[in-house]
């Protein structure tokens, strides 16, 4: 029985700076790759990360859309979310989830050529924490 809540896992993952997003490739293999984690945002159940349409992420996606998402936070803190994307390129809903900190990664901010919105919407969320798991169904 999970002792915790989709809201506690939220306050604990805010702190987690980096994500693993695996996807399934055309090959059949599994590929994970680190996206930033927008603590800015308050985990809901749904995930939002930002690259160019001519990623491999992308075109990975548009095959397959069940997605997994792994999170490590201090102390033996992680999680493991199931779920499945959705490519968004609206600028109007790309601004809702943009910050000043991914200007780095795109150097013309939400205007970037290409640019395209990684929505992840949850199924499943595993937790661990230290002895303390569970699954938070969505």
């Amino acid at each position: 029985m999970p002792t915790k809540t989709l809201a506690d896992l939220a306050k604990s993952m805010k702190d987690i700076d980096i994500a693993m997003i695996s996807t399934h490739t055309t090959g059949g293999e599994i590929a994970g790759r680190p996206m930033s984690n927008n603590g800015q945002v308050e985990y809901d159940g749904t995930s939002y990360y930002f690259t160019y349409d001519k990623s491999r992420t992308v075109a990975d996606i548009r095959k397959n859309a069940k997605v997994s998402l792994a999170f490590q936070g201090t102390k033996a803190f992680l999680v493991a979310v199931e779920g499945k994307a959705l490519l968004i390129q609206d600028k109007i809903e790309m601004k809702k989830h943009w910050t000043p900190d991914l200007d780095r990664w795109f150097k013309d901010g939400i205007d970037s050529e290409g640019l395209v919105m990684i929505q992840v919407d949850a199924t499943r969320i595993h937790y661990w924490d230290g002895e303390d798991d569970g699954e938070v169904k969505l």
